[in-house]
């Protein structure tokens, strides 16, 4: 009896871990508080499962580092992948190397530039970024009642996701509503808060004049901010806009710095690619874009959001 035992014991554990499932996840960049919530929820997600293991790795920005940790997946046997591209320009070639390994690969939060020509087993989770940019800049053009100049801040030109609310920005503007706004500077900061407040600084340095701030990301409207404030300029005399709602965006706002932000869903997208990944693995249809929506956050409907990113 105690053989018999044993022997199902060891048969329900062979057949766990037969079940097991690998993911490796390279994420662009850990020091991002967006992206932060992004893995965690992938991470949290994971926890909740079965039998699913996620190995997260930093590509520090640096694209071949990050090609480099999708082939160490690979030579590692995991069962599926998702990347957080570094650089959208340069998905064709980690397609091609998952595709010829015959590893499913989904993309996350940032499109590939391949999108429209992914291989089979391989997907992309996010939201619509024609949404994001387009619910940021049709708030600012309402509280500014369709009149006056704006500055803008980008993010990394080698990501879709700032060409893309950056094209946003100007489709809004040139509407019959919208037209009477200017844009009177428009440079990146790359994501980043020290950048969009150095950059700020030297607009306002320079004399440059605006009513409104339309940032790429929450990050670098922040930025914005601080450096604002540093100049002693009143925040009520601004309109300030970013992207992403979080946290700390969500706290600017509650203190009245913050205007405008548009919710992503990072949890969401974060268990939307695990999700993909999965099914990928066990040979499910995926569709090949998978989208998370928008939500526009204001001051009307911030508490709503407090608590999710």
């Amino acid at each position: 009896m105690r053989k018999f035992i044993l022997g199902t014991a060891m048969a329900v554990l062979m057949s766990t871990a037969a079940h097991a499932e690998t993911i490796g996840v390279s994420m662009a960049l850990f020091d991002d508080n967006f992206l932060t919530v992004l893995r965690n929820g992938m991470q949290d997600y994971a926890k909740a499962l079965d039998g699913v293991e996620l190995q997260v790795e930093d590509a520090q920005n640096d694209v071949a580092k990050q090609q480099s940790q999708i082939q160490n997946f690979i030579a590692a046997g995991v069962d599926a992948i998702i990347v957080n591209p570094v650089d959208t320009d340069a998905t064709a070639a980690m397609s091609k190397i998952a595709a010829d390994a015959g590893i499913p690969l989904v993309y996350v939060n940032r499109e590939p530039v391949n999108i429209d020509s992914l291989p089979d087993k391989q997907a992309f989770v996010a939201s619509n970024e024609v949404e994001s940019g387009t619910l940021e800049t049709q708030e600012v053009c309402k509280l500014l009642g369709g009149k006056g100049k704006a500055v803008v801040m980008m993010g990394e030109l080698s990501n879709q996701a700032a060409r893309m609310r950056t094209k946003d920005v100007h489709d809004v503007l040139a509407t019959d509503a919208c037209k009477g706004i200017e844009i009177v500077e428009e440079q990146t900061a790359n994501w980043s808060r020290t950048q969009g407040s150095d950059l700020m600084t030297n607009w306002l340095s320079a004399g440059v004049e605006f009513d409104a701030v339309i940032a790429n990301n929450d990050e670098m409207a922040i930025g914005a901010i601080q450096a604002l404030k540093a100049a002693g300029r009143s925040m009520d005399s601004v309109v300030v806009a970013g992207i992403d709602a979080t946290q700390d965006a969500l706290a600017a706002m509650a203190a009245g710095d913050l205007d405008v932000t548009v919710f992503q869903n990072a949890a969401g997208q974060g268990k939307g690619s695990v999700d993909a990944a999965l099914k990928l693995a066990k040979g499910e249809p995926v569709e090949k874009k998978v989208y998370i929506p928008f939500e526009l956050v204001t001051k009307d409907n911030l508490a709503e959001y407090q608590a999710k990113n």
